[in-house]
């Protein structure tokens, strides 16, 4: 017989095509709830190269601590002296970044070991942490001494002002958000007549990356191959998630509803954020050009339901913000 033209043969090689295509979309996750520090919630924010994890967990004496989750275990970092922390991204190195309060106001940390150390701020008396690369530089907002607030870098122990998009008005919320290993660091800032836009800030320029057809954008996450993702708004008011890459724009979609929001983003471009769903919201994931909601990707009868994805490392685990069993919980994803 000849096999390469025989019918059965041919039905057979596109069965086994299709099954495997199937497979390859039906990807699932194992889910870990990782816990709490005593208290009843937790949330996740950031996960590094190998599987760390950070965010902020509550303890049994109601403060809400920055934790860091390692191998099964979540240690309590503390705060700066008040009742609520947050870290928001860690490094190759187990090194967190983020803010707490201190008692008075919100101040911009760093950790060396398990101490939160607070890095100062650009002359108002508060910042906010929000991501950190594997050479420990910090981005985040602080306020100035008239009032105005700014992207800041901090490195080598000094902090710098970023500058705005021509923002000089008190309490406009300039912030950089995330920054890569080559110190390219993405946020949002205002212009001179009150829109915001998502930039990039790069070798001492700060480049606005525009929008979807709508008049904002507001920028998130950054990864090694200068890759960002956010959310812009279309012409007709919705805000959609965004995938900017070489100078391009494009729409994510959302999960059937009006608004999403890219969160994180790995270095092969996969997206992962948040979309409203059902009077609700639901996490979601974006690789090659389909957004799908995580839920669907678990195990049947898991008890979660993952309401916002904010962290994805290049092995595809994925962080966030979760209910198991009625109660909040930060998750870990594992494909």
């Amino acid at each position: 017989m000849n096999v390469s033209r025989s019918p059965l043969v041919r039905i057979s090689v596109l069965l086994l095509m299709l099954t495997t295509s199937l497979l390859c979309v039906a990807q699932t996750y194992s889910v870990a709830d990782l816990g709490t520090l005593g208290g009843s919630s937790s949330a996740a924010r950031a996960i590094n190269a190998s599987g760390q994890v950070t965010g902020s967990a509550n303890g049994s004496n109601g403060v809400n601590d920055v934790f860091r989750y390692t191998s099964g275990h979540m240690s309590n970092l503390g705060t700066l002296g008040g009742s609520v922390a947050f870290g928001n991204g860690i490094n190759v190195s187990g090194q967190i970044a983020g803010y707490s309060t201190n008692n008075v106001t919100y101040r911009a940390f760093i950790t060396n070991g398990n101490q939160l150390t607070d890095i100062g701020d650009l002359g108002g008396g508060s910042s906010d942490g929000y991501g950190i690369n594997d050479l420990g530089q910090v981005v985040g907002a602080s306020y100035l001494a008239n009032g105005e607030i700014h992207p800041f870098l901090y490195s080598n122990g000094q902090m710098t002002d970023l500058g705005t998009l021509g923002s000089n008005t008190p309490q406009w919320w300039n912030v950089a958000q995330g920054i890569n290993n080559s110190s390219q660091v993405v946020g949002t800032s205002y212009d001179s007549v009150g829109n915001f836009f998502a930039f990039i800030w790069a070798s001492g320029k700060m480049h606005k990356l525009g929008t979807l057809g709508g008049s904002w954008s507001q920028g998130y996450a950054i990864n090694n191959k200068r890759q960002v993702t956010g959310l812009a708004y279309l012409r007709n008011g919705a805000a959609h998630a965004f995938l900017w890459s070489a100078g391009k724009m494009t729409d994510l979609g959302t999960l059937g509803s009006s608004t999403s929001w890219g969160f994180g983003i790995n270095d092969a471009g996969v997206v992962v954020g948040q979309a409203t769903f059902s009077n609700t919201y639901h996490a979601f994931i974006y690789s090659a050009g389909k957004m799908t909601d995580l839920n669907t990707l678990l195990p049947p009868g898991s008890g979660w339901t993952l309401l916002s994805a904010n962290g994805i490392n290049n092995a595809g685990q994925i962080v966030g913000d979760g209910t198991h069993n009625g109660k909040a919980r930060a998750f870990l994803l594992t494909p």
